[in-house]
């Protein structure tokens, strides 16, 4: 039987080997729709509070609920650099 930490990093390792050419052609067929919309959703909403936005222009622009703009706003400030990592290349 395959150890999930194994899995977790062919995972990882596969993830750095997406070109933007197979990016999307890979997230259609790893994730369904819905996952993929709540991830740019939680990105974006990353990035703009990153530009500064409030709470209320972020709900407003993209109808994130405040439960995830919470926990991703607490990724942001206090996680491990993932989102402005991305966001900043």
């Amino acid at each position: 039987m395959i150890e999930k930490n194994e899995m977790h990093h062919y995972l990882m390792d596969r993830l750095t080997k997406i070109t933007p050419e197979n990016a999307e052609a890979f997230l259609r067929d790893l994730c369904t729709y819905a996952e993929i919309e709540n991830m740019a959703q939680r990105l974006y909403c990353a990035k703009m509070i990153l530009e500064g936005k409030t709470y209320n222009q972020i709900i407003e622009e993209t109808q994130i609920s405040t439960v995830t703009l919470s926990r991703v706003s607490a990724c942001v400030k206090h996680g491990g650099g993932g989102y402005k990592s991305v966001i900043e290349k």
